[in-house]
Formats: C-alpha cells, sequence, structure tokens
C-alpha cells in the first residue's frame, strides 16, 4: 500500500487552501422499502460522524458538513436514480453516503454516480459483482462482499450439522449473488443444496414457493433475502404449513424487527451478520448509547465509517473535489504500509483532522476495523448469532 501523502503547508499554499464553506453530503438510503427499519440506525451512524466533525471546527478552514437524506429505496432502480440525480444536480452534494441494497447502487454508480464523476461509499451494498464493475476509482464500501459470507456462511452450517439445505433468494443483484456464493461454498465442503429459487419481493402470497421448498426438502431453509419483505413472507409462510422451523438467516435478514414480526418461532435459527468486533466497535456502541442510538444494528458501524472515510479524504486532498479526493480514500483507510500513521478510532475525527492538517499520517481503523483491499472494499469481520427469546445472541466473531 502507498505510503499515505498529506498536504504540506508548502504544497497547500500552491494548491490553494479551501476556505470555509458548507459541504454537503448526501445520505442515500433505503428509508422506505425491504430494509427500512435498518435505516433509521444506520442514519444515525452518519449524523454523529457529521456532527463530530463540525462540533471540532477543523475540516477544511472551519467548514461545516451538511447532510442531506434522499430515499433510493432497496428495490427500485428508478427512485435511487433520480434521488442520487436531485442529490448532485440540485443539491449539490460532494460525495455520497450509499446506496445501501446492491442493485440500486449499482443503478447509481453506472447511471448517475460514474456519469457525474461523484465518489460513492456504500456501507452495505455486498454483492460480488461490484468488486469488478466499472466505476473509475469513484465506488468504495465499508462492509465485505458476499462471496466471503458465502464462504462463512457454509462453515457455520456444516458446523451445526446441516448436511442438507433448501435455499431461496430475494430476485435481486444482492440476492443472486449471495445464493450463489453460499450454495458454491457449502457444495464444495460436503453440503447437499437440495433446490435454489428466487422469491419476489413485491409478493404477499409465498405458497408456492414454500410448496417447492418444502417438496426438495433440506434440513433447514436458508434465506438469501430481506427482513422486511420476501424474507419475512417466505418464514412466516414456512412455518404457518410447516414446512420448515428452523432457518438459515444471512445479513440481509438481520435486525430487530424480524423477530418483533415472526415471534418465539423464530427461535433457535442462526446465520451472521457483517460486523466487527474490533475496539472501535466497543466506543462506538457506547457513544451511540449516549446519543441515542443502536450502534450495533447491522451496518450502523459500517456507516459511519463510509462518512468518516468521504470527509477525513476531503481534510487530506484540500478538496472536495470527488475527482481529487477519491485518490485519498484508500490511504486514510489503510495508512502508511510501514504503519507509521496513528489509529484512528470512533470519537477521535476532530484529532483526525488536527493530524492530517498537520501532514502527519493517520490509519483510520473506524468502528468496524476498515481495511479496504481490491477495488475499495472491506476485508470485513462477521459476528455469529443464534436467535435467542426473540434477540440476535451473539456465537463468536469470524
Amino acid at each position: 500500500m502507498k505510503k499515505l501523502l498529506l498536504a504540506s503547508a508548502a504544497t497547500a499554499l500552491i494548491a490553494g487552501a479551501a476556505s470555509a464553506e458548507d459541504v454537503k453530503l448526501g445520505i442515500l438510503f433505503g428509508f422506505t422499502g425491504d430494509i427500512e427499519s435498518l435505516s433509521t440506525n444506520m442514519a444515525s451512524g452518519v449524523d454523529y460522524a457529521i456532527n463530530e466533525v463540525n462540533e471540532s471546527g477543523k475540516f477544511l478552514s472551519g467548514s461545516t458538513v451538511i447532510g442531506i437524506r434522499a430515499d433510493a429505496t432497496c428495490s427500485d432502480s428508478s427512485v435511487a436514480t433520480a434521488s442520487a440525480e436531485k442529490l448532485i444536480t440540485a443539491d449539490g452534494v460532494k460525495g455520497i453516503v450509499g446506496a445501501v441494497c446492491s442493485g440500486t447502487t449499482r443503478a447509481v454508480l453506472e447511471n448517475v454516480a460514474r456519469p457525474n464523476g461523484m465518489v460513492m461509499v456504500s456501507p452495505s451494498a455486498t454483492s460480488p459483482a461490484l468488486s469488478t464493475s466499472e466505476d473509475d476509482g469513484l465506488f468504495f464500501r465499508t462492509s465485505p462482499s458476499d462471496a466471503r459470507e458465502g464462504d462463512i456462511m457454509a462453515d457455520i452450517l456444516l458446523e451445526h450439522g446441516v448436511k442438507s439445505i433448501a435455499l431461496t433468494y430475494s430476485n435481486s443483484d444482492y440476492g443472486k449473488g449471495l445464493a450463489e456464493a453460499i450454495a458454491s461454498s457449502y457444495t464444495a465442503k460436503g453440503g447437499v443444496v437440495t433446490i435454489n429459487i428466487p422469491h419476489d419481493d413485491t409478493k404477499t402470497d409465498f405458497s408456492a414457493e414454500v410448496a417447492s421448498l418444502a417438496a426438495a426438502g433440506g434440513d433447514l431453509l436458508v434465506i438469501a433475502g430481506y427482513l422486511d419483505s420476501g424474507g419475512k413472507g417466505i418464514i412466516q409462510a414456512s412455518l404457518d404449513t410447516g414446512a420448515f422451523t428452523r432457518f438459515g438467516l444471512p445479513g440481509g435478514m438481520v435486525g430487530d424487527a424480524l423477530p418483533l414480526a415472526i415471534g418465539p418461532a423464530l427461535d433457535g435459527s442462526f446465520g451472521q451478520v457483517a460486523q466487527s468486533d474490533s475496539g472501535g466497535a466497543k466506543i462506538l456502541t457506547d457513544l451511540g448509547t449516549a446519543a441515542g442510538f443502536d450502534a450495533t444494528q447491522p451496518y450502523t458501524m459500517e456507516s459511519y465509517d463510509a462518512t468518516a472515510l468521504i470527509i477525513l479524504a476531503m481534510q487530506a486532498a484540500n478538496s472536495t473535489d470527488p475527482q481529487v479526493y477519491k485518490e485519498k480514500i484508500m490511504e486514510i483507510a489503510n495508512g502508511p504500509a510501514d504503519g507509521s500513521g496513528e489509529k484512528i478510532l470512533p470519537g477521535q475525527l476532530g484529532h483526525a483532522l488536527e493530524l492530517i492538517a498537520a501532514g502527519k499520517a493517520i490509519d483510520y481503523d473506524g468502528a468496524s476495523g476498515v481495511t479496504l483491499v481490491g477495488n475499495g472494499e472491506s476485508s470485513g469481520r462477521y459476528r455469529e448469532f443464534e436467535v435467542k427469546g426473540g434477540k440476535y445472541e451473539t456465537v463468536q466473531f469470524r
């Protein structure tokens, strides 16, 4: 990894130091749709990072960051692209935190962000296809690819003694990519996939899909879907018919709304979600509790980190131009190759801004233990859980 290069006082004078201004960031989340129950806490993570920066007064000669929320839904690409276009053309944002679901993220990247030269950092779009998307160096994500989650889930299933699974997935970029990753890893390790079929998140009657899944059989049903739409419907229909009583739950199925909706019948189900056990995770959890939000909810830590990366990269580039500061994001995330950068954790964004302004190297660790690999995606950690008493109880981190 290249050594972090920060603007010195001399280069700042040559380039022209930024003057104080209002710098707008888009928050392009699924405030309605398939994961709306997760977006409130995720947006709170963004807001906390912005407030932390503004209270420090250390950002770009006293500039203020303003977050502007826009709805990407989760599955409606036309709504997502229209929202992104408004953020860029009407609102004048200098970066976008989001989008949140893989299909809408890809649509925004291809149709809006890339043509307009806009940086996007997604906290939760996990499709493996995004790893190879043409992005002109503008797209990053603080969550790991589902290619890795498939491998993690295969191990967890086999460790639970699950020798065969029925598998259904949301008929979306996210669902397809994750189901493929789970199926390929699980079969490679000796498991049997009895059936692998899509479900439509816009439906309300899943009896046909559940009948097919039940006919194929399996030790349990794995649902690569969304907790607020089709995934929830598949579980309820399975329970109503007795087709399955235990479920494998990947990241899109994790959130407090699901056990609240299903009730005690969900107990005994298990799975994993992208989440870190880093020192920064505990710090943001405590800060969030004091501020009134739950940082342990899925992708909330990653949302805080996505916001911090954009802001710190702007400081390092001494510019809010996405074409300029995009070059600093990997450097901020990973620090100097020799390990000399000072580790930055939640609550230290003001300190990080001071260090950067003084020409000193940092290594942003954040809440999720940020390290970016490949084309700018997180190497990531996963929290393995089991549902007990209506709660996602942690088993271990992987």
